[in-house]
């Protein structure tokens, strides 16, 4: 501190500038100072101007001294005292050897001695702000001391405060490890607990199940129940459980005992319902009014005392093989009872259907069907109330049921020959049975299908084998009797019939005064319609041949009752048969009428056909299979023959005959379709054509004649013969071309009128009479073209008049007025 003190006296105040204008410069300050700081420098400062002089040294010495240097410093006298205090103050600024002579020496040692006095007068303040500091230095020496031991203490506490923190925290580890353990323990132990409970509760069932006063509808049975299947479930998923064989044996063991007090109480019940009806009705004849009442609301009444088990043995029955065995054994104990009551009614009440319905099949079927339907339902809806889940033996059950319908039914079914019989059966089975029973409750009805659809498989069967011998018998081999071809008196004697009766009917309304003018308006229009209908009475009263009757009555019959395939067939087979017979039946009318008579029969009932069949949305084509045995002749018959001749000779090299046929000669197989429509349209076609030729040749055939004739005699000039004129030909005078025409044209008129008149007697269609007429006129008008044509080429004026040939406007007004 003293060195420190010695080292700023020793600094002059330049230098003392100097250090602080390196402090506080304005760049790269080395102490830069605050405002506050600046402005305390200043007070210091100011302060250090107005300090006193050192009292070391006289103030009126000094003064003195100053004064007489001042007034002149080189030449003054100066005493001896006056030198001693100089002398003296020269010392104590260090500068007895140096004498001042200058002025500028004088100021050098005032300033020394100005910055001598500022030490001076600093070095009390210095000594006061020493001591203070030491003072200072000595408080702060004890309070380190002090702060010493208090860190020393501390360190103390903060070591105990570390073995104490240590220590709680190891005994904090050690009480969360304990409760941990205890944690696991009792976590251990309940599960322990939880597994043992399912081992406890063997004893508890044991006990209940081996208690006499056990009962099935107790309340506790249901929930002991639940508690055996859980202790079975939760044993079969351990095995590794020790003695896990021995307890699931007598988990088992107690499911058995309970399956079985169930069963027991559940069979008793149904067993004793039966008894009772059984006695009620030993024989199982009850009347229908109490059938009812004695298998169905008894059965009902009793459900519910053992509906809420079968719920319980339902639920578990998925999951539990042994509770799906019990509830297959209810059921089958069930449909027992249920057949037991039923057989014998069943069968008492389809005899009586029998009975009753003995000789009209299709009331029995109707009536036996409707019955069953009637029992299915009725025993499914009593099985819903007993089982909530379905079984397949209920319909097994019913359908032995419905069979004994099947069984009564079908040797009548296969003893009816009556188409009509057979086709209602159909209709009742397939529209009645299956589309409106069966459709609308499938559910309840699927056994009654199943014999339904067997019994209408064989109603169908027979009802195809009968047609099969209808359409031999009554189609294919029909003969016809003597009114059935009397032709055309039958069509005449219903046109005959007819006009009676309308004229009767005109005759009667106009003499009944008693109806009112719409009425009789009404009437009038109603009968002039039907006296401008396009349908003969023949045909309203259906005055048909009857093969064509039977075969549109048996084809009707048939579309809706069998499959679309073999309705196929059957109208195949049919409408040849019936083609045939019209064939044959229009030639011995042909032979005991006239030719036109069977021409427009034919033609008439082809056209019926044609017409009627039109209505079945089917193909009637069908496709029939055959061997082509062509080649396998070939390859066996060597050298020309039948199949049947010797060959002349088989080679034995390696074109052997028979090797040749076995690899060469198999049969090809082709098919073919025969479409029974097309052939009524191909033998329609064929009729009218031969109808119109021969029509053209009655009326015109002479003329046609003639016509070839010259063609002929041209064609033979043009290919080189001898010329000709055909006015010097003998046949082809004007005289015996006069004779053709007229003979032509007497024909026409006299057998135009008839030919038209069959036509509509036999048509009774004036569109179909004009478009099978219209070929006719137009052949009639082209042959006499023709005709004039040649007379005008070939003939003068006076020849054309001895021909007399009449005009075409002549035809025409002859064609046209017997149109």
């Amino acid at each position: 501190m003293a060195s420190t003190d010695q080292s700023l006296l020793d600094l002059t105040d330049k230098e003392i500038r100097e250090k602080l204008s390196l402090w506080d410069r304005r760049t790269d300050a080395m102490a830069p100072l605050t405002e506050k700081q600046m402005d305390s420098v200043l007070d210091i400062r100011a302060a250090a101007e107005t300090l006193s002089v050192p009292s070391e040294l006289p103030i009126e010495d000094l003064c003195s001294l100053s004064s007489r240097s001042l007034q002149s410093p080189f030449t003054a006298t100066v005493p001896a005292s006056t030198e001693d205090v100089l002398l003296k103050g020269f010392q104590m600024l260090d500068m007895e050897n140096d004498r001042i002579e200058t002025a500028q020496q004088f100021f050098a040692w005032f300033a020394k001695l100005q910055a001598n006095m500022d030490q001076d007068e600093n070095a009390k303040y210095r000594w006061k702000t020493r001591d203070d500091l030491n003072c200072y230095q000595e408080q702060c020496d004890a309070i380190l001391k002090d702060v010493s031991a208090a860190l020393e203490h501390l360190d103390s506490l903060q070591k105990q405060y570390l073995f104490v923190s240590n220590k709680t925290g190891t005994l904090h580890e050690a009480c969360e490890q304990l409760l941990k353990e205890q944690s696991e323990l009792v976590d251990l132990a309940e599960s322990i607990q939880q597994k043992l409970s399912y081992f406890n509760e063997l004893e508890n069932i044991n006990t209940k199940l081996n208690s006499p006063t056990l009962s099935v509808n107790s309340e506790g049975f249901i929930p002991m129940l639940s508690k055996l299947d859980d202790c079975i479930e939760y044993v079969s998923a351990h095995p590794n459980f020790k003695d896990y064989p021995v307890y699931l044996a007598k988990f088992k063991q107690c499911l058995s005992k309970a399956m079985h007090f169930m069963k027991i109480h559940i069979v008793n019940t149904m067993q004793n319902l039966t008894s009772q009806l059984t006695k009620r009705d030993p024989m199982g004849l009850t009347n229908a009014d109490n059938a009812f009442t004695l298998y169905y609301v008894k059965f009902r009444a009793a459900a519910p005392k053992v509906r809420s088990l079968i719920e319980q043995i339902e639920q578990r029955a998925e999951k539990i093989p042994e509770y799906h065995q019990l509830l297959d054994e209810i059921h089958q104990c069930y449909l027992d009872q249920r057949e037991q009551l039923l057989s014998p009614s069943i069968t008492s009440t389809i005899t009586d259907l029998t009975n009753q319905n003995s000789k009209d099949h299709c009331a029995l079927v109707r009536s036996g069907c409707a019955f069953m339907v009637h029992v299915c339902q009725d025993e499914h809806q009593l099985y819903n109330e007993f089982f909530s889940k379905p079984t397949p033996k209920l319909d097994e059950l019913l359908e032995k049921l419905c069979l004994s319908l099947y069984d009564v039914l079908r040797p009548l079914i296969i003893h009816i020959i009556h188409l009509e019989t057979l086709s209602e059966l159909c209709s009742i089975l397939k529209n009645e049975m299956l589309e409106d029973h069966v459709h609308n409750n499938a559910s309840q009805l699927g056994a009654f299908d199943a014999v339904v659809k067997q019994m209408l498989e064989d109603v169908q069967e027979r009802l195809v084998y009968r047609t099969h011998i209808y359409i031999q018998t009554d189609i294919t081999g029909y003969n016809p009797a003597p009114g059935d071809l009397a032709y055309p008196e039958k069509l005449e004697m219903m046109e005959r019939i007819a006009q009676s009766l309308k004229e009767e009917q005109m005759k009667q309304m106009s003499q009944e005064s008693m109806f009112s003018d719409i009425v009789t308006f009404a009437f009038l229009q109603l009968l002039v319609s039907l006296s401008f209908t396009s349908i003969s009475p023949a045909d309203l009263h259906g005055m048909w041949y009857p093969t064509v009757r039977r075969t549109l009555v048996c084809l009707s019959k048939l579309y809706r009752c069998i499959d679309r395939a073999v309705f196929q067939g059957l109208s195949q087979e049919a409408l040849s048969a019936c083609i045939q017979s019209l064939l044959k039946a229009s030639d011995i009318i042909l032979k005991n009428k006239t030719q036109i008579d069977g021409q427009l029969f034919l033609i008439k009932h082809l056209l019926i056909m044609r017409e009627q069949i039109a209505p079945f949305h089917t193909d009637f084509a069908i496709k029939e299979i055959s061997l082509d045995l062509k080649k396998t002749r070939g390859k066996i018959i060597k050298g020309g023959g039948n199949i049947g001749a010797v060959p002349k000779f088989f080679r034995l090299n390696s074109h052997n005959a028979i090797l040749e046929f076995l690899l060469e000669g198999t049969p090809e197989i082709k098919e073919h379709y025969i479409d029974s429509k097309k052939d009524v349209d191909r033998h329609l076609k064929f009729s009218c054509e031969q109808f119109i030729q021969q029509q053209t040749q009655i009326f015109v055939g002479n003329l046609e004649e003639f016509l070839t004739k010259v063609a002929a005699l041209k064609t033979m000039a043009i290919q080189g013969g001898p010329t000709y004129s055909l006015s010097q030909q003998p046949w082809a005078q004007p005289a015996k071309i006069n004779d053709i025409v007229m003979a032509t044209y007497r024909v026409m008129k006299s057998k135009l009128p008839s030919t038209l008149q069959s036509m509509s007697l036999y048509l009774a269609n004036r569109d179909t009479e004009f478009i099978l007429f219209k070929p006719v006129r137009n052949n009639i008008q082209q042959v006499f073209q023709r005709l004039l044509a040649l007379l005008q080429e070939e003939y003068n004026g006076e020849d054309l008049q001895i021909i007399a040939c009449p005009s075409m406007e002549q035809i025409n007004l002859l064609l046209s007025v017997n149109k």
